[in-house]
């Protein structure tokens, strides 16, 4: 049986949006600089056997725009002959992606594809977004809850399933603890790309100033030495009397991955050892307004299908 398998992958670090170092670099070359970073891993494997580049994005428009598969793949510097397409299942995008080549590779239409995602809330969700654009009236009036914010579609997880202000604080300290042990030991180095870049820095007068070649090699998005004692302190940021607090929120980043999937067979004749074999990809939809509890009923599809429990 044909079996598709994953045989690298990296990612830029993860750049605070607008302040962060990446507020002045494109995420068509975001994700360039993922792929090339990528193929990197395996010497082994010739990029002109890339039969085709699959990039997921949230927000597929302005500078992410312009079928921004087929730009990265081009800002890797990969052949004009290598074709690439943008999917956007928002913040499964880049999953979906990875899954999309792997199907291409199960399929037998392809030996190796890349998967991959990439997104810049800095120069894509700014004042010259059309945001009254986005929303269809229609759809609007019987379903708003698909025009809300993340923010507010957290409180109303937070609200209709019973999760407490204290439950996102303690939960959010944890998480912060263990990325701050990950960089720490190390365990994020092998799947990070360094990338250098130019970026706009706040100085202490307020001003933006730019600076130039600097690399960014770890994210900068999380907050080590973040306690329980502080986050108890800060007000909710989306609703007066809600629970979801700049300090529990997922923060807003820029950044980009890049994935390699082939065929088994092409693979051990490469003698490429793989990183993971694809099994199985599941989605659900739930109603909009509580967007954030989908994979809560993704994932039990998934374990069904492929005959496992958890």
């Amino acid at each position: 049986m044909r079996e598709a398998v994953i045989v690298a992958s990296a990612r830029t670090p993860l750049g605070k949006s607008n302040r962060g170092s990446f507020n002045l670099t494109r995420p068509d070359d975001l994700a360039g600089h993922a792929i090339k970073s990528a193929l990197a891993q395996v010497p082994q494997l010739d990029s002109e056997e890339i039969e085709d580049v699959i990039m997921g994005c949230g927000l597929p428009e302005g500078p992410s725009g312009h079928n921004v598969g087929r730009v990265a793949a081009l800002s890797a510097g990969l052949s004009t002959k290598i074709p690439g397409v943008t999917v956007n299942r928002y913040c499964s995008s880049g999953l979906q992606a990875i899954a999309m080549a792997a199907h291409r590779v199960l399929s037998d239409e392809c030996d190796v594809v890349i998967g991959g995602g990439t997104e810049s809330i800095t120069l894509v969700q700014n004042d010259k977004m059309r945001f009254a654009d986005l929303v269809n009236p229609v759809i609007n009036e019987k379903l708003p809850g698909l025009y809300m914010g993340m923010g507010f579609t957290a409180e109303v997880v937070a609200e209709r399933y019973k999760v407490s202000r204290q439950d996102q604080d303690a939960y959010a300290v944890l998480s912060q603890e263990r990325v701050a042990k990950g960089q720490e030991e190390g365990w994020f180095d092998d799947c990070i790309a360094p990338m250098t870049v130019n970026r706009m820095v706040k100085q202490a007068d307020g001003e933006m100033k730019l600076e130039e070649a600097f690399t960014l090699t770890k994210d900068e998005c999380n907050r080590p030495g973040t306690t329980l004692e502080a986050l108890t302190k800060l007000k909710p940021s989306f609703k007066p009397d809600g629970s979801v607090t700049a300090g529990n929120a997922s923060q807003l980043s820029d950044g980009a991955s890049a994935t390699i999937v082939m065929s088994a067979e092409r693979a051990k004749q490469l003698g490429i050892e793989p990183l993971g074999i694809y099994r199985g990809f599941q989605v659900a939809g739930c109603n909009p307004d509580e967007m954030g509890i989908g994979p809560v009923f993704a994932v039990p599809k998934l374990l069904k299908k492929a005959g496992i429990s958890m």
